[in-house]
């Protein structure tokens, strides 16, 4: 092991103008899960997004997906059709509601839903007696879905869109930002996305009515008395203040994250260029536009030769660089395989021959040096 600091895959990177915000938050005694904060970051986030955008501000983008299924209707043995190429928070919150989640394969472009393989598992769920309830879609590692296609899908049966966009905050297909995509929308603000409150997510919104019902349920749902009073479940899933300010902080700089994780997606697409074995996650065309929060690669194979993504993470390892296998499908997670699948083996290929580049906006030029380092090193030997 290299006696070098640690390269880690996406570390927060602070703007220096968080505190300001927490120590308001303190100043003002607002260590709630309300405050001015919580609802200014609401409307940072709005503004960015445009569309004419309402934002609940939550606990995790977990929180935010369960809350869209349950916003959406979604009970015990319900049908939701699900990207299978994701993590599992995208589909947890399925099992949470009691629902039957239906994987589906991704396709080549942009690693994300099959559009085909899509409407297959909605002629499945219709022919076993219900139609889904709800598609979740994911925006795999910062790149926008074929969002066309697969609204059309979604549209002719009549099913809501759940948009994961988790990854994607600061994308955009045909110059509409991913985040305004779903019926509901969905936005995680974990410590390695590309800003953070810590921990925290969102729910997007397309109507001030809807977010007021997403917040009503986050607040567990008490009614309008003066004592306690709870006709349905709630959940205690608000954003802190706290945490708000953070995200307030970090909103400062976006932009520049955004810009700064798109030139690391420059500087590996040089250094892979180079090697025809190498597949690197990019933009299919000019209507796609990746925040690229994680760069990920997939290095061709024969059906003889060892896994070479395997043996590209041991050399980042040994060299202190932290570098990650692609999301291993739900559709092979011991949790969901009893769960239908639809399509072919994209995702699971993805899986076996991909991996994810350390790529948080705050590499520099040395580190940067020596992950390519260790790609060159690696090509010369395999």
């Amino acid at each position: 092991m290299s006696d070098q600091s640690k390269i880690w895959l996406s570390s927060p990177h602070m703007s220096g103008n968080e505190m300001k915000y927490v120590q308001q938050a303190f100043d003002g005694n607002w260590i709630a899960p309300l405050g001015p904060n919580v609802d200014g970051f609401e409307k940072d986030l709005e503004k960015f997004l445009g569309q004419n955008t309402h934002v609940a501000a939550v606990s995790s983008g977990t929180a935010a997906i369960h809350l869209a299924l349950v916003m959406l209707g979604v009970e015990k043995e319900d049908f939701v059709i699900c990207q299978s190429l994701t993590f599992s928070a995208s589909a947890n919150p399925i099992l949470y509601v009691g629902g039957i989640p239906i994987f589906v394969d991704s396709e080549p472009d942009t690693w994300n839903i099959c559009p085909n393989a899509l409407e297959d598992a909605i002629k499945y769920c219709i022919q076993k007696g219900k139609k889904p309830k709800a598609i979740i879609t994911v925006c795999l590692y910062g790149m926008p879905y074929k969002v066309d296609e697969v609204k059309q899908v979604a549209e002719k049966y009549g099913v809501p869109i759940i948009e994961d966009s988790a990854e994607a905050l600061g994308s955009s297909y045909k110059g509409q930002k991913s985040g305004t995509f779903g019926d509901i929308s969905v936005l995680s603000f974990n410590g390695n996305k590309i800003i953070t409150t810590s921990g925290g997510g969102a729910l997007v919104l397309k109507d001030e009515i809807y977010k007021k019902k997403a917040v009503f349920l986050s607040t567990q749902a008490k009614d309008d008395a003066p004592h306690y009073q709870h006709s349905i479940m709630g959940y205690n899933y608000r954003l802190s203040n706290v945490c708000a300010g953070i995200g307030r902080g970090q909103m400062e700089v976006l932009e520049l994250r955004i810009q700064q994780r798109r030139e690391n997606h420059t500087y590996y697409k040089e250094i892979f260029t180079k090697f025809d074995s190498a597949k690197l996650l990019t933009e299919p065309n000019d209507d796609y536009f990746s925040n690229h929060w994680i760069n990920a690669v997939i290095l061709k194979h024969d059906e003889k030769t060892e896994s070479l993504s395997e043996k590209l993470r041991d050399a980042f390892k040994l060299e202190n660089i932290e570098s990650r296998p692609l999301w291993k499908p739900m559709h092979l997670q011991p949790l969901f395989d009893k769960a239908p699948y639809f399509g072919s083996n994209f995702a699971e290929d993805f899986f076996h021959h991909g991996l994810c580049l350390p790529s948080g906006s705050n590499l520099t030029e040395k580190d940067k040096s020596r992950i390519e380092n260790v790609i060159i090193n690696f090509f010369k030997k395999n």
